[in-house]
């Protein structure tokens, strides 16, 4: 009996360790009796989306290789021809997205992220609570323009660095230390305080022999066990005890054991000085996760999922053209800042209580040498950065530029700098990204007649070995360019050309009917709910590109306003936070 249990269990560890390869093989079989016993258009779209959303969904195949799977099953199937799934797989978002990537390679090939987040936090203080707000505001404004995962690893390497002090320094404890002194001395300084008056205390004792004092010369520091035998008394010393050692010529040796002061620390079984410190560590780490997530909400380009939500859109709806980065940007801007402030107060309050006016204070009065030590660790590294170098300025002015001409395109409420053209509808969002994208490969990352280049720009080999080397290379937009996630949205236009081609959008609509009873805020309510279970164990990605066509089909049914649905929708799969493998951020974080 235990031979066939051990058997049962090597055959399931076996099947386990081989069910990636068994969903890629048999899910296609499986399904494969839908498009022969209905050799339909309609059938066979359906059985190219079920197969790429399973796969997509238990990932037993790299996401990107599964967005591939329509631009060989459609044309097998006749349901597109390979031209016609092969112009969806490159839209207007990802030349936007290339942009955009360009600038971010910049951005941290010139470290002006650190610059920007270290200038942060230095004005929002040393305070636990002021510090976790100052690192969740430089998160959202980076995360932004860059992917939430780059951002949470850019600025996860300088919270350490925080860390670090907050752990040598006991920031977090600043509390308990400004009731009891006023002036709280490190670990070092306390230390040499105890032996100092260790050695007082010693040099207070008096062994009289002969009517003689014992002198300093005759202590004497023991650090190993040993045993007196010049009188036969043996006595056994612990860690490090003190002795005093007296000869004359007259009495034989004798050994007097002090005994250690023992230092009391709190937490000695723990990496954290405190229990505070602990907490402030988790919060800090936390914040900076949710604040990524809060910052790629704000723009089109902050997350994936915002831009397939507006090419999907622009694709299906190409009349509304009320989809653009300032229109985005206005709505989501407020709802971002929300979520900011709601995130902060609850991990406040969870990590740090509710003591606003001790954690929170900007009062220099109130600082503990503690946090002063801390400020001036976190100046120390920003000094390390030098004088803003020409790359920065040249990066920060592209930022600048970029972000204008995005929202001065087509504002709405006046004309655009686009209304300078002749014809309309030429250019977009993606024109002026690939613009100066563009012109980062050309301009050099040395100032003009200038012989020898700054310190912050000289950091790089490029630079130095070549005079005319440019802001970025091919190389530093290669590093950072999620060809993954473009080739991943590419497939989902692709599902969704085919699903309007096949007429399978329309199938899906009829089948749906029996909802149109219900109220628009229910609709918006239970499309909510099932993406935001779904996206707890599938992508982001994955997951708005899957429902999107059907949540369009349904709106449409149902005659409601699409973008009812489709936005609260796309904000949902972003917050997909209750597992540790929902979000991108968290799993760097892990």
């Amino acid at each position: 009996m235990r031979l066939e249990a051990a058997a049962r269990m090597d055959v399931f560890r076996m099947l386990w360790a081989a069910r990636k390869l068994i969903v890629v093989v048999f899910i296609p079989l499986f399904l494969l009796p839908l498009p022969l016993i209905h050799p339909t258009s309609e059938a066979c779209c359906a059985y190219v989306l079920m197969v790429t959303a399973v796969y997509w969904v238990s990932e037993a195949v790299p996401l990107g290789a599964a967005a591939l799977v329509p631009a060989f099953l459609y044309p097998l199937f006749g349901v597109l021809k390979s031209s016609e799934v092969a112009a969806e797989y490159c839209k207007d978002t990802t030349l936007l997205l290339m942009g955009v990537i360009c600038l971010a390679a910049s951005i941290e090939k010139w470290n002006l992220h650190k610059r920007i987040a270290l200038r942060m936090v230095m004005i929002a203080g040393a305070k636990p609570g002021m510090l976790v707000l100052g690192f969740m505001c430089c998160t959202v404004f980076l995360s932004m323009w860059l992917s939430n995962t780059s951002t949470t690893a850019m600025v996860m390497p300088i919270a350490e660095a925080v860390l670090q002090q907050l752990i040598c320094t006991g920031l977090a404890d600043g509390h308990a230390d400004s009731e009891t002194v006023e002036a709280p001395e490190d670990d070092s300084a306390a230390s040499e305080k105890e032996e100092g008056n260790l050695d007082k205390n010693q040099l207070e004792l008096l062994y009289h022999n002969n009517g003689s004092v014992c002198s300093k010369q005759e202590l004497t520091t023991l650090s190993e066990v040993q045993c007196c035998e010049g009188n036969g008394v043996g006595l056994e010393a612990t860690s490090n005890p003190t002795y005093i050692r007296h000869t004359n010529g007259l009495l034989p040796q004798v050994a007097i054991e002090f005994p250690n002061v023992k230092r009391i620390k709190a937490r000695r079984d723990s990496q954290y000085p405190t229990k505070r410190d602990h907490m402030i560590c988790k919060c800090l780490t936390l914040s900076i996760t949710y604040a990524a997530t809060i910052g790629g909400l704000i723009t089109i380009t902050g997350t994936s999922t915002n831009l397939i939500f507006a090419e999907q859109f622009n694709n299906r709806y190409p009349d509304a053209k009320v989809i653009n980065f300032g229109t985005w940007f206005i709505f989501s801007f407020p709802i971002a800042i929300i979520m900011l402030v709601l995130t902060w107060l609850w991990l406040h309050f969870l990590f740090l209580g509710c003591n606003f006016r001790e954690t929170c204070s900007w009062s220099k009065k109130r600082r503990t040498r503690r946090e002063m030590l801390s400020e001036k660790r976190i100046h120390e590294e920003y000094a390390k950065l030098g004088p803003i170098s020409y790359p920065e300025v040249v990066t920060g002015v592209f930022f600048i530029l970029m972000t204008l001409l995005w929202f001065t395109r087509e504002p709405g409420f006046v004309p655009g700098w686009t209304s300078l053209f002749e014809k309309k509808g030429y250019r977009t969002d993606a024109t002026v990204s690939v613009l100066l994208g563009f012109l980062l490969f050309l301009i050099p990352a040395r100032r003009p007649f200038s012989s020898s280049c700054s310190s912050s720009s000289c950091r790089n080999t490029d630079a130095e070995s070549d005079p005319m080397a440019p802001m970025i290379t091919w190389k530093d937009f290669q590093k950072l360019m999620p060809w993954e996630i473009v080739i991943l949205v590419g497939g989902g236009y692709a599902l969704a050309a085919g699903c309007k081609v096949s007429g399978l959008s329309v199938w899906i609509g009829r089948q749906l009917e029996p909802m149109s009873g219900l109220p628009p805020w229910a609709v918006t309510l239970l499309a909510c709910l099932l993406v935001s279970a779904v996206t707890e164990f599938a992508s982001n990605p994955a997951t708005l590109t899957v429902f999107l066509p059907i949540l369009s089909a349904l709106s449409e049914t149902l005659r409601i306003n699409p973008l009812h649905t489709l936005i609260p929708s796309t904000m949902c799969v972003s917050f997909g936070v209750m597992l540790p493998v929902g979000n991108p951020p968290q799993r760097h974080r892990l």
